[in-house]
């Protein structure tokens, strides 16, 4: 009887391995972490838009590129108070700007820390002061444009489904969530006030998990076995913010282009 039950119990195993093929090109990261990586452009047309005649001077305020939905992280197990999205999407609005062209197209003024720069300024003053030092602090770069704009929507289970299959104890299931992020940028002249180009994009978010599990009753049909096995894998929502907010800033460029507010030399 101990014998025969081990042979049902290899030959439940042998089945159950042998549907397991759709999880084979996942790896479970259990037993290594990667190093440390350096963020890299998602878009990478951003880098290939050529160089302006002149180089424009931008600011990106905090306070005016902010996550402005106020959604929370959905989970539905318990509450949560951890936001949907970034509390700093202005940080992938500055490397974005930084990054375009190659780093040739805008001069990205600082204007997070602008406090803190201030203090120093006058520290330095300060000090030049007190030493009878009579060399003067260069003035501050301003901005002749302002980006401003936010993450203005966040929509969770736009669109969620699956389809699963069972035969003679053996079964697999697929699922799948839809989330949406939405991005509004916008240009402003300093000098005028008015709003040079406005972009809105939209950027999806899937979530997916498979799973697959084995049963059979051994033993003259008293005792149980199950096996179970399956991984879930969620885009994450900051790369899909980055590659939101890369996109509005190329669509802006090509507006500005378009619009004939600046001129592409190469």
């Amino acid at each position: 009887m101990q014998k025969e039950i081990q042979q049902k119990l290899l030959c439940l195993l042998a089945i159950f391995l042998s549907s397991c093929t759709t999880l084979n090109n996942f790896s479970l990261p259990l037993t290594h972490t990667k190093q440390a990586e350096v963020g890299q452009l998602i878009n990478q047309d951003l880098a290939q838009t050529g160089v302006p005649f002149v180089k424009m001077a931008v600011a990106v305020y905090p306070s005016s590129f902010t996550d402005q939905t106020g959604q929370r992280r959905s989970n539905s197990s318990f509450a949560t108070f951890s936001t949907a999205v970034t509390q700093a999407p202005y940080a992938y609005l500055i490397r974005a700007l930084k990054h375009a062209g190659g780093g040739e197209f805008f001069d990205v003024v600082e204007r997070v820390g602008l406090d803190n720069l201030t203090k120093e300024r006058q520290l330095i003053r300060s000090t030049r002061d007190t030493f009878d030092e009579k060399k003067d602090l260069l003035p501050l770069t301003f901005a002749g444009l302002l980006l401003e704009g936010g993450v203005i929507g966040y929509e969770s289970n736009v669109k969620s489904g699956g389809f699963g299959a069972r035969y003679l104890g053996i079964g697999t299931t697929k699922e799948y969530r839809q989330d949406t992020v939405t991005v509004s940028l916008r240009t402003v002249s300093v000098s005028t006030g008015k709003v040079l180009t406005e972009v809105l994009v939209t950027k999806t978010i899937l979530s997916v998990a498979l799973n697959q599990d084995a049963f059979r009753f051994i033993s003259d049909n008293t005792e149980l076995i199950e096996i179970e096995n399956g991984i879930t894998e969620n885009e994450s929502t900051n790369i899909a913010l980055q590659n939101a907010i890369e996109t509005a800033v190329l669509e802006t460029i090509k507006q500005g282009v378009k619009l004939k507010h600046w001129k592409i030399s190469r």
